[in-house]
């Protein structure tokens, strides 16, 4: 629990190259983190709190572990002013300004992945990927129909069988048909597997942090194809 005294001394860092330490400290929750477990904010020119999800805009920033909640409380305790040591707002919005820019982030990285060869769709494309051990994500529409997620669910518990620690690949369902259209456009899909490589990597790396954000529960293979036997 933050007292008044503590808030006059929340974390903060004095700018986007500020490197005095590997990890970031929650101005919330004061749990630390390495950047990529938090999201940086900083006061944007009109004095309003702003998102930096990239970490390079100006200024002193403060971090917030990716967290829905942990933002609105933020917003609500006022506690961004004091640790940006600044009269700054915090719009009432700003918890569903940091889902859409996450959103937005993750889109653009499978476009970029679907360029490098690193993303594809469909759901044959994506269960041989699956079978392939080729895939480090899969991810399927909210409204995806069930016996094509059950498909690639049974490829996904065969699999991990054949992997050295038995992992199940990820599987992840943010974004209904429609709302993939309006962010994908012609690249919506139903069924898509994000494939290895750096652009692969950085597919899942967001979506997990979309994940954790709006506090999903992981998508767990159903049923499947058994153990094989020896």
């Amino acid at each position: 629990m933050i007292t008044e005294t503590d808030a006059d001394t929340l974390p903060s860092d004095k700018g986007p190259k500020d490197r005095s330490g590997s990890t970031r400290t929650c101005i919330v929750s004061r749990e630390s983190g390495s950047p990529d477990e938090l999201i940086r904010f900083v006061a944007g020119p009109d004095g309003r709190v702003v998102p930096d999800l990239k970490r390079q805009l100006p200024g002193r920033g403060c971090w917030i572990k990716a967290e829905r909640a942990l933002v609105e409380k933020a917003v609500a305790k006022k506690l961004f002013a004091r640790a940006l040591k600044a009269d700054v707002r915090a719009d009432a919005a700003l918890a569903d300004d940091v889902d859409r820019l996450l959103v937005e982030q993750l889109a653009g990285m499978m476009n970029m992945a679907r360029k490098a060869g690193q993303f594809v769709s469909g759901a044959t494309k994506t269960e041989q990927a699956v079978r392939g051990l080729a895939a480090l994500g899969v991810f399927h529409a909210i409204d995806a129909a069930a016996d094509g997620v059950r498909k690639i669910d049974q490829a996904r518990k065969a699999m991990s069988f054949v992997v050295e620690n038995e992992t199940e690949i990820p599987a992840f369902r943010s974004f209904t048909v429609a709302e993939m259209e309006g962010l994908l456009g012609s690249n919506a899909f139903i069924h898509a597997a994000a494939l290895a490589g750096q652009a692969g990597e950085g597919v899942v790396k967001r979506a997990i942090m979309l994940e954790k954000y709006r506090g999903s529960v992981p998508v767990r293979a159903e049923g499947g194809a058994g153990k094989p036997q020896q």
